[in-house]
């Protein structure tokens, strides 16, 4: 008997990592599950493994966005649960010398490319007055770093539209819960330090929260959830 009460998911900005994981987690409990990003070369093992549907879409792209979401209508069923995990290699460096179009492109997909899915996702849900839309951020989304003021930009903006969905939302039915990811991620480039045994994030572990999530009672829902490894310093 499933134990998460929803059917499909559609996860944006899908790729190695978290939302790897989060697809097998979601396969495994019985979901169909579509699969969207720019590259979809990278999702063919993926998408093989968890009999997923796999879907190519600029998260920036209002359009490409709202064609994402008709073809999963059709090919997939309207999801009632939706991730937005996208992202690309940040604007980074002195504030003086960031160039203006690479922090504009950071901004589109940490933050507009959110909004436009999340708006696409509560389109859907409202009329059922149920579903989940889970939204990936980082560290970043609550505090900045030096040389990282683009990254910081759209994940606060991303923790923003995050907190207004979800208590203009939950009432209606959709649970919305943002995620901060707060440490490294581990992956076969970035393996724990042999000296600090889970000192990084295990994605897989990292889904098991997401998933958690899911499966909690409206009575009971989380909003935000911080995880960070046990070793973390700061």
């Amino acid at each position: 008997m499933r134990d998460i009460p929803y059917h499909t998911a559609l996860i944006v900005g899908a790729g190695p990592g978290i939302s790897a994981s989060l697809a097998r987690g979601l396969a495994a409990a019985g979901l169909r599950v579509g699969l969207a990003a720019r590259n979809v070369d990278k999702l063919t093992t993926l998408a093989s493994e968890t009999g997923a549907e796999v879907f190519s879409v600029d998260a920036s792209d209002p359009a490409a966005v709202a064609r994402l979401f008709r073809e999963a209508d059709m090919r997939l069923g309207e999801p009632d649960v939706v991730v937005y995990n996208a992202a690309t290699a940040p604007a980074h460096g002195p504030i003086a010398e960031l160039t203006p179009k690479a922090v504009q492109n950071t901004l589109e997909v940490s933050a507009y490319g959110g909004f436009l899915v999340v708006q696409q996702a509560a389109r859907r849900m409202t009329p059922h007055g149920r579903g989940a839309i889970l939204l990936t951020g980082a560290s970043a989304s609550v505090k900045g770093y030096p040389l990282s003021a683009a990254f910081a930009m759209g994940k606060f903006a991303l923790r923003g539209l995050a907190q207004s969905t979800a208590r203009e939302l939950g009432p209606k039915g959709i649970h919305v819960a943002h995620f901060v990811i707060d440490g490294g991620v581990r992956s076969t480039r970035r393996p724990d330090p042999a000296h600090r045994p889970d000192g990084t994030l295990d994605p897989d572990g990292i889904a098991q929260t997401y998933l958690g999530v899911l499966r909690q009672p409206r009575s009971a829902w989380s909003l935000e959830v911080e995880l960070r490894p046990w070793l973390e310093t700061f």
